[in-house]
């Protein structure tokens, strides 16, 4: 059965997603800007047909979106998680990866209405279960799904919520 054009779309935008995750962590590790992290992941982890090697295949426009918009809605962003996050909780608490999830998908919930509620919640909640055994996929539902509210008032909740 062959991939339909939504099913491709929607293939390379999760990795694109989960490329922005890794890229986010990896920017804030080592204080490397967007466009140096943008150009290194264009040269030297997204492939093109007929290239050797292993490479991975993803939507890079979106890539590249997911993380300049970080970058520039970040401080609307974190304000909004850590308004979330629980009493005594601080973003800056939180794991590296599980704080670059939430920005990634705060992002989309705060400034890519044309990405539905759920499908950003769906998305973000399954790299986290590429990351993590334990509790931080249903923490980082939680999450989304608050910020969402507060974001997207009257929009499509997170699905079990």
């Amino acid at each position: 059965m062959s991939e339909t054009s939504s099913d491709t779309r929607a293939r390379l935008r999760r990795s694109a997603r989960l490329s922005a995750v890794q890229a986010l962590y990896q920017m804030e590790l080592s204080g490397t800007g967007a466009r140096a992290v943008v150009k290194q992941f264009r040269d030297h982890r997204f492939g093109h047909d007929g290239e050797p090697g292993e490479y991975i295949e993803a939507d890079e426009d979106f890539f590249e979106d997911l993380l300049a918009g970080v970058v520039r809605a970040q401080d609307d962003v974190d304000k909004l998680t850590a308004s979330t996050l629980k009493e005594g909780w601080k973003l800056s608490r939180l794991d590296a990866t599980v704080r670059a999830i939430l920005r990634a998908g705060g992002y989309e919930l705060l400034r890519r209405d044309d990405v539905p509620t759920r499908v950003v919640i769906n998305e973000y909640v399954d790299i986290a279960h590429a990351f993590f055994e334990g509790p931080e996929p249903a923490f980082i539902n939680a999450s989304l799904d608050a910020f969402a509210k507060a974001a997207r008032p009257g929009g499509d909740a997170a699905p079990g919520s």
